[in-house]
This record gives C-alpha cells, structure tokens and sequence, in this order.
C-alpha cells in the first residue's frame, strides 16, 4: 500500500532537489524565496521530512512550476514538449521549445518582415540564435549583421540589440539565459 506513496514522494524529491539545482539556487536562497526553512528543504529533499501541502505550495510557488508539474508521475511532460503557437506583435509568433523551470530556456520564433526597423533594447544576459530559414538582420548597437539561413549568432545582451526578418518570413531557434527570456518574451522583441 505504501509503495505507490513512496514512488511519488521520492520522484517529488527528485524534481524539488533538480528544479533548485538547475536554477542555482542554494537552500538558503529557496528558503528565502519561499519563506521556510533551509533544514526544512534539506529534509524534505533527502527524504527525512514528509512532504506536505504547507511546503509544496511555497517550494512550487518559489520554483516557478505549478503542483501537478512536481506530482504527476505518469506524465510523459517531463520528457515530451509539445509547443504551441503563441503569436505576438510585429508579426513574431513564438514557440518555447523548453521548460520555463530552467537557467536557459529555447523558443523557435517566426518573424515576418517589417518596414520599420525595431527598436534596439539591452538586458542582463546572453543571446544565441540559429537561422533555420530566411535571413536575419541583427542590429548590435551602430552595427547591422546578416544572419543566413544555416548561421548562427551569439552576443552579449548589454549591446543595444534587435532582430528582423529581411527578404521574406525567418525562423529561428533562440536560447536566451532567464533575463533573456523575461526580455524577449514579456517585452519587446
């Protein structure tokens, strides 16, 4: 009877103890965000503290991940990321190709060409892209690089930056760090 029980606690564990890890969050640093314990996390993580309500909802809550994220052991969601087409302004539609839970995220975006050059925005952080079809015009500061179709680009995203599509629609696999995503995403692209 309890072995059902005790499968799910310990792939909770798991995720709890994988989900602070990944985003490089020390016990002390969890604890503050959710406002427990750093002993509490390190019980519950190794296993010597049952794991309850009172303490998943502020461990979720601070992990940015909700409850069925950590307690759905039949689920194939941890493995298998079916995007969805998520569209925005200026012709971009994006696609998050990852988990929101980790230090990097990746997204494939479309853009469609545009008259207006966007505006260039600077973020803490690191950007990469790969081309996989159209071209690029990437605008760093005062310079204005072609991406092709097969190339990619990395920068740091202190420079003023901003991407375009240029002589028809561009797809692109982007990996940003969490500022990046937080800027892209929730901002201007």
């Amino acid at each position: 009877m309890n072995e059902p029980r005790s499968d799910i606690e310990h792939v909770v564990r798991a995720r709890l103890r994988s989900l602070r890890r990944s985003l490089g969050l020390s016990l002390d640093d969890l604890a503050a965000q959710a406002n427990l314990g750093a002993s509490t996390i390190s019980r519950i993580e190794t296993g010597n503290r049952t794991i309850s309500l009172d303490v998943l909802v502020p461990l979720a809550r601070a992990l940015h991940v909700d409850l069925d994220a950590l307690l759905d052991v039949d689920a194939d969601d941890d493995v298998v990321i079916r995007p969805v087409a998520n569209p925005m302004a200026d012709g971009i539609t994006t696609w998050m190709l990852s988990r929101s839970t980790g230090n990097t995220i990746a997204m494939k975006m479309r853009i469609e060409p545009n008259d207006r050059e966007p505006e260039q925005s600077v973020h803490p952080g690191h950007d990469w892209f790969f081309v996989l079809d159209g071209r690029i015009r990437l605008l760093l500061g005062e310079r204005a690089l072609i991406v092709e179709t097969g190339e990619a680009a990395e920068f740091a995203t202190m420079t003023p930056h901003a991407i375009m599509a240029i002589d028809g629609p561009a797809e692109v696999v982007m990996i940003f760090d969490r500022d990046g995503h937080r800027a892209h995403v929730h901002g201007a692209a």
